[in-house]
């Protein structure tokens, strides 16, 4: 399946505008911080630098911003972009769905803007599809057998991880704080755009989840959903890692309670596993077949050369 270029153009432009959307945000955080720095820091979960106000984005706006810049890029290059606009529109919508019941007015706006965008890009992706009919047309390449399982294996495993958090979580925590991390009550402190804890464990649980299927049975979407799992795993790491570096949680590791070690743990899983899923993944795929000489059904033959050759 191929993507017509109007397609392809307009999944481009709601792609940027989804970009743009974000980064008008960051530069009003940025602002308040006066350091990209300090900005990303807070992003890191250091949330004791605002200076003044509510903080606007968290880390899930950086990753978007660059999620949507990827699959405006990729629009534009690749008349194969559909699985990209997909996963990028689908993975929108989820995590800015609990925008809805938001207070800031601000931030509802956003979410209900951010909402069509999403549904626009994922109803593009959809309409703009058409069979390659042409025998010149190459069919996207599914990921070789062996980086797949691999990757799969993988986000398999992250999603694993933080459903296991998410279950410990709740054992811990009273009952109406865990309903608030999945609803953004009052007892959950957050950006205002952010999605609350519980939601975005659940979204990142369906990512990886959907993208280690799709890896092991070498889907051809595989690589897009599979790519934008690894991004997401392989940030949300870094982020866990330079935190407990910063609070010099590693040289006190022997010290730390059992949840705290396995915290940390979980830190460098996500890091190196992301890192690995997005190597893996963004390799060369496995090698097509050959396109077939003759035309399809209903296609009528190719027309005789012109002068005919001697015998035609």
């Amino acid at each position: 399946m191929t993507v017509t270029r109007p397609a392809r153009l307009t999944g481009a432009a709601l792609c940027a505008a989804l970009a743009l959307t974000a980064a008008v945000w960051i530069l009003k955080d940025l602002a308040a911080l006066g350091s990209p720095v300090d900005l990303a820091w807070h992003w890191a979960g250091d949330h004791h630098l605002l200076v003044r106000g509510r903080s606007a984005t968290s880390l899930t706006d950086a990753v978007l911003l660059v999620v949507s810049v990827a699959a405006a890029a990729a629009a534009i290059r690749s008349r194969h972009a559909a699985s990209a606009l997909a996963a990028t529109g689908t993975v929108t919508f989820a995590l800015r769905l609990p925008g809805l019941w938001e207070p800031d007015s601000g931030a509802l706006v956003t979410a209900l803007v951010e909402l069509a965008l999403a549904a626009a890009l994922i109803v593009t992706a959809a309409a703009g599809r058409r069979p390659a009919t042409a025998s010149y047309e190459p069919l996207p390449t599914r990921p070789r057998t062996g980086p797949a399982v691999a990757a799969g294996v993988l986000l398999a495993a992250g999603a694993l991880v933080v459903a296991l958090w998410e279950l410990y979580w709740a054992t811990e925590l009273p009952v109406e704080i865990t309903v608030d991390r999945f609803t953004g009550g009052r007892s959950i402190m957050k950006a205002a755009l952010a999605p609350p804890p519980g939601w975005l464990s659940l979204t990142l649980v369906a990512l990886y989840g959907t993208a280690a299927v799709s890896a092991f049975v070498r889907a051809r979407h595989s690589r897009a959903f599979g790519l934008l799992a690894g991004a997401f795993l392989a940030v949300g790491g870094l982020a866990e890692v330079a935190r407990t570096t910063r609070y010099e949680l590693i040289g006190h590791f022997g010290d730390l309670p059992t949840p705290g070690r396995l915290s940390v743990l979980t830190a460098f899983f996500g890091l190196l596993a992301g890192i690995a899923v997005l190597a893996l993944l963004a390799g060369r795929g496995a090698p097509a077949g050959a396109p077939s000489p003759y035309p399809p059904a209903g296609m009528p033959p190719p027309a005789p050369p012109y002068p005919p050759p001697p015998g035609w």
